[in-house]
């Protein structure tokens, strides 16, 4: 399979059985996304495929044969800390840092969702212009849990981004 893994393309024999989170971590070494519980309950292991979030623990690494993944490894822009990322230090959004590779990618993804018009499964519409309310941003991010309990720090990190 060939597939693009933060703008590198890679060429491999798999075993059709492989996760892609497995693919990621131990074929790739890139260990950013966590397996947290390997049953796509907690989404530390959440990664972007051809733009859109996905438990990697979930995915089978053949069925993305040809695709564009992007890790926590690749979300920075020009060297520089993608936004999030430095909304989640500027505001403390994390205690432990176990889920935050997940949390971050979860949240690009959720905001590239907002700025194509879907909906969540609360919301009848989505709110007019960029910024998104504090509930609506919990609603979507539900699939990212965090054990230490930061969600308030999370969430403002996200809101002020989303702005």
């Amino acid at each position: 399979m060939t597939v693009r893994v933060n703008g590198e393309q890679y060429s491999l024999e798999l075993d059709t059985r492989t996760s892609l989170l497995d693919l990621l971590r131990e074929r790739l070494g890139l260990t950013g996304a966590k397996k947290g519980c390997d049953h796509g309950q907690c989404g530390a292991c959440t990664v972007l495929i051809d733009g859109r979030r996905a438990n990697a623990c979930l995915a089978l690494a053949v069925a993305h044969d040809g695709a564009e993944i992007v890790t926590i490894e690749g979300v920075s822009e020009n060297g520089s800390l993608h936004a999030l990322q430095a909304a989640f230090v500027e505001h403390d959004a994390f205690q432990c840092g176990y889920c935050t590779p997940g949390q971050i990618c979860s949240a690009i993804g959720m905001l590239e969702e907002v700025a194509a018009g879907w909906p969540s499964h609360v919301s009848r519409d989505v709110p007019a212009g960029p910024s998104l309310d504090r509930d609506e941003i919990r609603e979507r991010m539900s699939g990212n849990i965090c054990r230490c309990g930061a969600y308030p720090n999370i969430v403002t990190a996200i809101e002020e981004v989303a702005r």
